[in-house]
């Protein structure tokens, strides 16, 4: 008889993420045990627990989701996590903290619906961040050239010089937008824009994005008013505007909990699986058929 399916949700915010946990139940998970205000000294002693309770064969049953608001933190109890795996003693472990590698990986696959992102010219604002970062991470690999575009350029430096650590041969430009010169020519002559920029923060108007010539698709993950790229409605998901197809980020959420909820799913056929940024947007890719 098969071992019930548990999901060990180690949260870094004072409150557990509900999302996450409705998530997890509605994707299959019969046991969520949920851990809050999670710090790297807690981990191990959780996941111990976790690998010690059941025999080899059943540790397939049992898998850690890492979450929280905060996604340096995350990393950081994704990290401790992996180290206290030891020869087949292991459950496999995804981290999705403040969604951020839901979210990058259903708008770059978003992105290739209309794009061969192997030849594309992407740009990225508020790129610095943990989903636009992530954003850059997944476009790069997949071959695309991406102007990595913050409002400090040293900022956008520090992520290339990041991303290409883990990105063989990627191809990053670091761009500042902090004039509207320099976001007029960051925009210039590239064929995807994604926009992954705070809530409530514009940072291209309608008039710069109609201007650009070459732009194939445009991808806004701000659902708060006023949306990242003006012109775009939050419900957009393919919308042809202006020749531009586009995403708003309602229109791009379907695709993200499509994933959220089959990268749960994936947790369960093995104990070894690591999911982080590239290995959520591979199971996307397999969604997209």
């Amino acid at each position: 008889m098969s071992q019930p399916k548990i999901l060990i949700q180690l949260d870094s915010d004072p409150q557990a993420s509900t999302f996450d946990g409705v998530v997890a139940v509605d994707a299959g998970v019969e046991h969520l045990f949920r851990h809050q205000a999670v710090g790297p000294d807690a981990v191990q002693d959780l996941v111990y627990g976790a690998m010690f309770t059941r025999g080899v064969e059943d540790l397939r049953n049992t898998a850690v989701f890492v979450g929280g608001s905060n996604v340096a933190a995350g990393e950081a109890l994704l990290k401790k996590v992996r180290e206290c795996f030891f020869g087949p003693m292991r459950v496999s472990v995804m981290l999705d903290a403040n969604g951020a590698n839901t979210t990058a990986a259903a708008a770059v696959l978003a992105a290739a619906r209309h794009v061969d992102l192997k030849n594309a010219k992407a740009l990225v604002l508020a790129a610095t961040g943990p989903v636009g970062s992530r954003a850059v991470r997944l476009l790069a690999r997949e071959g695309a050239s991406v102007r990595v575009a913050s409002r400090g350029l040293a900022r956008a430096e520090a992520t290339c010089v990041s991303i290409r650590e883990a990105v063989d041969g990627a191809t990053l430009t670091a761009v500042a937008t902090d004039t509207p010169e320099s976001l007029r020519a960051a925009v210039a002559d590239v064929n995807v824009v994604i926009a992954a920029g705070a809530a409530g923060v514009e940072l291209l108007s309608d008039e710069d994005r109609r201007s650009c010539a070459t732009l194939v698709t445009a991808i806004d993950l701000n659902a708060v008013p006023p949306v990242g790229l003006a012109g775009i409605e939050v419900t957009d998901k393919a919308v042809v505007r202006d020749g531009v197809a586009c995403y708003g980020a309602i229109g791009v959420g379907g695709t993200k909990m499509k994933i959220h909820k089959a990268a749960i799913r994936r947790l369960f056929e093995s104990n070894d699986l690591v999911l982080d940024a590239e290995e959520i947007f591979e199971i996307g890719r397999e969604l997209e058929g």
